[in-house]
C-alpha cells in the first residue's frame, strides 16, 4: 500500500461514501474476560455511535506509511490449510456474520495481546466498488474489482477522571459519575492490503499509535505476519549501532549528526535521479560502507558498525528517511555554527594578541625613552623647531593655546608624572 491506496479508502468513510455492511466486536476487562459482545448493521446505528465508530476506523487509516502503517506480508505456512492468512479470509467471507469464528477470533485477541487494562476489539467489514481510473487520475464510470476489506480496531476502555460536576436531578455541585470510556485505536489492523488499488490476500496493513513500542505479538502471534519494525525503531537501532561501536556519548552524537547529513545528501541524490518525487530514497550496503568510510572513524569502528547493521537488517534494508531524525539533524548543524563561530574568534583573539603583543613591545620602548624636546639644529630628524616624543597616551592630551600673544603647546602633567628636557629630569 502507497500513500495514495490509503487516502482512497479513507476519503470513504463518511457518512455519505461509507459502505460498511457489519460491525462486530466485544469488551475485555483487565482479566481477559468478555464482558459484553455485539453484532450490528453499521448503516442502522444512531448518528452519535455511526459518527464515534466511524472515527475509530478513520483512526486506523492515519499517521506516516512505514511508522504508524506497516504492509506486513504473511509467513509461507499460514497461507497453507490452518494458517492464519486462511483464517482471516473465512471472516471477511462470513461477512461477520459467523458467530463461531468471530469468538475463536476474539479469543485468539485475548490471548496474545499484552495489555494491562480493558479495551474493545471492534471489526468492520466493507465491500468497495473500485471504479477504473484513467493516466489523468479520471474516474470512468465503469468497476475494476470490488475490494471486499475487514477493519479490526483495539481500543483502550479507560475511567474517566474523578471530579466535580452539576448534579441535574439534586440541583446541586457534587462529585459526577465516573465512566467507562473508549479511547482512540493503540493498533489495528486492515485485511487484505489494498495495493496499486487491488486487493492483495498475500499481506495485511498494520496500524499503531505508539511507534516505538508496537505490538509485535499481534503481528506474529494473530496474523501470522513477519514482524516489521516501524521507522521509530529502526532510528533507534541504528543510533544505538553508533553509540556502542564509538562508545564515545559526545563523539557518537557528532558522527550521528554528520551520517544524517551525508543520508540526506544521498537521498537528495538518489530522488534527483528517479522520475517520480515521492518515491522514498533506499539505502543499500555499499552506501552505507562509503559513509561510513567518509565520516573520520577508524577502520577498526567502520567495520564493526558495518557488521552490526548488516547482522540488524540483513537484506531488507530500511529506506533513507526512516534513519532521519529532523531534531539530530538541527542540532548538528547548530553544533557547525558554533564551531565555526568559536574558530573564527579563537583566531581573532590570535590576531589580536599579537597585535597588543606588537603595541606593547612599542610602548615599552616609548616608556624607557625620555621625553624630548629638542632644538632644531644640524643632525636633527626634523625641520621643526621643537621634537616632541610622549607615550601614545598623552597625545589626546596635548593642546595648542595662545598665551600672552604667543602660540604654546600646554601638555597637563599628572602628580605622579615625569618629564625629561634635553636631558634635564623634572624640569617643570
Amino acid at each position: 500500500m502507497n500513500k495514495k491506496d490509503v487516502l482512497e479508502l479513507r476519503r470513504r468513510l463518511t457518512k455519505n461514501e461509507g459502505t460498511f455492511t457489519k460491525m462486530s466486536g466485544c469488551y475485555v476487562n483487565a482479566n481477559k474476560e468478555i464482558l459484553v459482545n455485539f453484532n450490528k448493521t453499521f448503516l442502522s446505528l444512531e448518528d452519535v455511535e455511526f459518527y464515534k465508530y466511524l472515527d475509530i476506523a478513520k483512526k486506523t487509516l492515519s499517521g506516516t506509511i512505514g511508522n504508524n502503517l506497516l504492509e506486513l506480508p504473511f509467513l509461507p505456512d499460514e497461507e497453507k490449510e490452518g494458517g492464519k492468512q486462511r483464517f482471516l479470509l473465512g471472516i471477511k467471507e462470513s461477512k461477520l456474520k459467523d458467530a463461531g469464528l468471530l469468538d475463536a477470533f476474539y479469543q485468539l485477541i485475548i490471548d496474545s495481546y499484552e495489555y494491562a487494562g480493558n479495551y474493545l476489539i471492534v471489526a468492520f467489514h466493507d465491500a468497495y466498488d473500485v471504479m477504473t481510473k484513467t493516466s489523468d487520475n479520471q474516474k470512468l464510470d465503469e468497476s475494476e474489482e470490488v475490494y471486499e476489506y475487514l477493519i479490526v480496531a483495539i481500543c483502550p476502555v479507560a475511567l474517566t477522571k474523578p471530579g466535580l460536576g452539576y448534579l441535574e436531578d439534586e440541583n446541586r455541585i457534587g462529585a459526577r459519575t465516573r465512566d467507562w470510556v473508549v479511547g482512540a485505536p493503540e493498533t489495528a489492523f486492515i485485511f487484505p492490503a489494498f495495493t496499486d488499488r487491488s486487493t492483495d490476500i498475500h499481506s495485511v496493513m498494520f496500524y499503531t499509535k505508539n511507534t516505538t513500542e508496537p505490538h509485535n505479538e499481534l503481528m506474529e502471534l494473530v496474523l501470522g505476519c513477519q514482524v516489521k519494525p516501524t521507522a521509530s525503531k529502526q532510528k533507534n537501532i541504528f543510533q544505538t549501532i553508533i553509540n556502542k561501536a564509538v562508545n564515545d556519548t559526545e563523539k557518537s552524537s557528532m558522527v550521528f549528526g554528520d551520517i544524517q547529513e551525508s543520508l540526506i545528501q544521498l537521498a537528495e541524490e538518489q530522488i534527483a535521479c528517479t522520475d517520480s518525487s515521492e518515491e522514498s530514497a533506499k539505502l543499500t550496503k555499499e552506501a552505507v560502507r562509503e559513509i561510513l568510510m567518509g565520516s573520520g572513524l577508524s577502520e577498526e569502528i567502520t567495520k564493526k558498525i558495518d557488521l552490526d547493521f548488516v547482522e540488524n537488517f540483513g537484506d531488507d534494508l530500511p529506506v533513507i528517511d526512516h534513519l532521519i531524525d529532523k531534531k539530530i539533524l538541527d542540532e548538528n548543524k547548530k553544533r557547525k555554527v558554533e564551531k565555526t563561530l568559536a574558530e573564527q574568534v579563537e583566531r581573532l583573539e590570535e590576531k589580536l594578541e599579537k597585535t597588543m603583543s606588537t603595541n606593547t613591545f612599542e610602548a615599552k620602548d616609548i616608556e624607557e625613552t625620555p621625553i624630548d624636546i629638542e632644538s632644531n639644529s644640524a643632525g636633527t630628524k626634523s625641520n621643526y623647531d621643537v621634537f616632541l616624543r610622549v607615550k601614545p597616551e598623552k597625545i589626546s592630551q596635548i593642546k595648542s593655546q595662545t598665551i600672552d600673544g604667543r602660540r604654546c603647546i600646554i601638555i597637563p602633567m599628572d602628580e605622579n608624572e615625569h618629564a625629561n628636557v634635553n636631558g634635564v629630569t623634572d624640569l617643570i
